[in-house]
């Protein structure tokens, strides 16, 4: 199958800065009655300004303006890992998926302290920050999205991940596996590994593989794509496979959990990467995705368990371990709804509207929650998954009948179509999130 793909950037650009693709994400209400009361209603501190956190700190501020809302940040910029893969492929840079705060703080009167928060004492109510200081609050909400469990492939730290980088956190890592993926000789084989679940994004290895797998098509054309996978199956599998043959013929091989594809052990400087069954897989690039768990202040406020994760309250996203203290987005257990950007900005708002009533002395409304995740397997070419979620006996469901694949046998201009509506969802979830881009 042949793509039209020449037009593409400067098309994608402007998709990305125009105005009429914010009608694109549905479910993204206000949370709570906006009032015009003044003074302080209450102190909410707001941890992490990803799609959970800087969603949460704007839509606590809309449900009530006199709560007092701090927003602590270590980066000025944002970079979106939706769309990261498309500054792999060359299509973006990074500064098309960059986004700052200037609305949280001027529109809404977020007050954003760019620092890293370091220690949370939930006893005391107060979390301390690396410049020194101390923040009281009266309600924490936590979005630390991931760290990583370094060391549990053997050989691979943080150390080794500049040398075979991860770039599953979007910004230099993005930048420097671009530049090896530039640097490689033709005819060399990009080596992605990819972890067990639960992890960040759970469809975009794959996604990552196929617009790599793009890029050598049309700048590296006798370079393949290795995917070394530690499970047997993975989201939108029959879409991707079926693309993958449609688009690249036998460019990309994926090895599954049964046929030896786990990665146990990476040497970083050779760039090799070795298999449970003793395989070892020479790689021009290699990209190791390694095991995750939430964000090392969930560690530190007490709310993550064995497992690495948080778990929450199902109706309002607080901590079952202590309270006052809210988890969204990646670090959460939330299952059955997936570590997406738009579940983050999703759980924000609830779990902004459920601390609002909180403060107030009011009961949350009963939840509801939309997923919808694209993924682009060419530029022109896209596949969705989607789901609804709700809450039953204390659990979340999806709720019966909704959501569902995009269909298997689906007309190229289908495909096209949806592409576009990836671009459209970013656009609106990017402005619904941070605002106007800078």
């Amino acid at each position: 199958m042949k793509n039209n793909t020449s037009n593409f950037l400067p098309r994608r650009r402007s998709l990305l800065t125009g105005a009429a693709a914010a009608a694109v994400l549905p479910a993204l209400s206000a949370c709570g009655t906006t009032t015009s009361s003044t003074g302080s209603a209450g102190r909410v501190v707001v941890v992490g300004g990803g799609f959970g956190g800087a969603t949460a700190a704007k839509y606590i501020k809309r449900g009530n303006p006199a709560i007092d809302v701090v927003l602590v940040e270590p980066g000025k910029t944002f970079h979106t890992c939706p769309f990261s893969n498309l500054v792999l492929a060359g299509e973006l840079t990074l500064d098309d998926i960059a986004h700052g705060y200037d609305e949280l703080k001027n529109v809404y009167g977020v007050r954003v302290v760019h620092a890293l928060a370091q220690d949370v004492d939930p006893v005391g109510h107060t979390v301390l920050l690396s410049n020194g200081s101390k923040l009281s609050y009266d309600r924490l909400l936590l979005s630390p999205g991931i760290d990583f469990r370094w060391n549990a492939i053997e050989g691979y730290d943080e150390a080794a991940s500049g040398l075979a980088p991860h770039a599953w956190k979007a910004g230099e890592q993005t930048l420097l596996l671009r530049r090896q993926l530039e640097q490689m000789e033709d005819g060399g084989t990009y080596v992605l590994s990819v972890p067990p679940e639960p992890f960040r994004c759970p469809p975009g290895p794959y996604e990552r593989a196929s617009l790599i797998a793009h890029y050598f098509s049309r700048h590296k054309p006798r370079s393949k794509v290795l995917i070394l996978d530690a499970k047997d199956n993975f989201s939108k599998q029959g879409l991707f496979t079926a693309g993958w043959k449609a688009l690249y013929g036998d460019r990309i091989e994926w090895v599954g959990l049964s046929d030896d594809g786990k990665v146990v052990r990476v040497d970083a400087a050779r760039r090799e990467a070795q298999t449970e069954f003793g395989t070892v897989h020479k790689a021009s690039v290699l990209n190791v995705v390694p095991p995750q768990k939430a964000g090392f202040i969930a560690d530190r406020a007490g709310v993550a368990n064995e497992s690495g994760w948080v778990p929450v309250n199902p109706h309002t996203f607080e901590s079952t371990q202590q309270k006052d203290i809210y988890v969204i987005g990646d670090a959460a257990i939330a299952s059955p709804m997936p570590k997406s950007g738009f579940t983050a900005n999703a759980q924000g708002k609830v779990s902004a509207a459920a601390i609002v009533a909180s403060l107030e002395g009011r009961d949350p409304a009963e939840p509801y929650w939309v997923n919808t995740c694209y993924s682009l397997l060419a530029p022109d070419y896209g596949v969705t998954v989607a789901g609804v979620y709700r809450v039953e006996d204390d659990k979340i469901i999806t709720v019966p009948g909704s959501g569902g694949l995009s269909p298997a046998e689906a007309s190229l201009q289908t495909r096209r179509n949806e592409a576009d509506y990836a671009v459209g969802w970013y656009k609106a979830i990017s402005q619904d999130t941070w605002g106007t881009r800078r």
